[in-house]
């Protein structure tokens, strides 16, 4: 049905319109009037919950009282036919709050119903085409990948002209390399710390994690070195760790003869 606006300004091209108009323009105040009329009714047996003074609507499914309360009147004032239980709204329709039934509201005037069947068919479509999609991309990935590299016999420098020279050349280029380049001078030798930590916690004391001396010079690496040392001396029964605060940590020694 074509609009009354679109109409009026056809209406001066074709006189025939005119009527046509004229028919659109009632039906849409009958509508107004018969929406308005409907409600009345219906509200009319609807006292506002709180004050209990009589409601006028709003808005789809949305009241208003003198007092300034707003309720949703197909919460309010309605029951499910299935169970006779309240009804609770969702995004497009009311269903029943005990066994979850869709139930049309008695106070939408053109309430356009949820169809679930509709909407399930849809999402099964959107993930069969997702599941398409994503099985079509693996086929393209299979497909671009390169062969396999089955090497049958021992590569042969020599098929290569100048590349036997070439990598002399390189390796003999780069500068000789020993483990202290790597770890530097003072490595960490764990029996080291070991033998340190068991002369500063005699048998039976206890100590503070700070107050074990240092080795290294670097006191945020002796830290760490001294901490890797005591989680293995506790594995192996040598020690008993406590938090202590946030910061620190109780050391405890063991008995000698108390060790398996």
């Amino acid at each position: 049905m074509l609009q009354a606006n679109d109409l009026s300004a056809q209406a001066a091209a074709n006189p025939l319109l005119n009527g046509i108009v004229t028919v659109e323009k009632r039906v849409s105040e009958f509508q107004d009037e018969a929406r308005q009329f409907y409600y009345a009714v219906l509200l009319s047996v609807c006292p506002c919950p709180m004050c209990g003074g009589q409601l006028s609507m709003t808005g789809p499914s949305q009241c208003l009282c003198e007092c300034g309360n707003t309720v949703d009147p197909t919460i309010a004032f309605q029951l499910s036919s299935c169970c006779g239980a309240p009804l609770q709204r969702r995004t497009l329709h009311y269903v029943c709050s005990s066994c979850g039934r869709i139930v049309p509201s008695r106070f939408l005037f053109d309430e356009r119903l949820f169809d679930s069947e509709y909407f399930l068919e849809k999402m099964r479509e959107s993930r069969e085409r997702k599941r398409e999609a994503r099985e079509e991309m693996l086929r393209t990935l299979l497909l671009s990948r390169s062969d396999a590299l089955c090497l049958t016999e021992t590569p042969d420098l020599e098929s290569i002209p100048g590349l036997e020279m070439d990598l002399d050349a390189f390796i003999g280029s780069m500068p000789e390399l020993s483990a202290t380049g790597f770890v530097g001078k003072d490595a960490y030798r764990m029996e080291t710390y070991r033998s340190a930590i068991l002369e500063a916690v005699p048998p039976g004391c206890v100590i503070r994690f700070g107050a074990i001396p240092p080795i290294a010079l670097d006191g945020r690496l002796d830290r760490a070195r001294r901490f890797i040392t005591l989680i293995f001396m506790q594995q192996a029964g040598e020690v008993d760790l406590t938090q202590c605060g946030e910061n620190d940590i109780l050391v405890e020694r063991y008995e000698t003869d108390s060790q398996g």
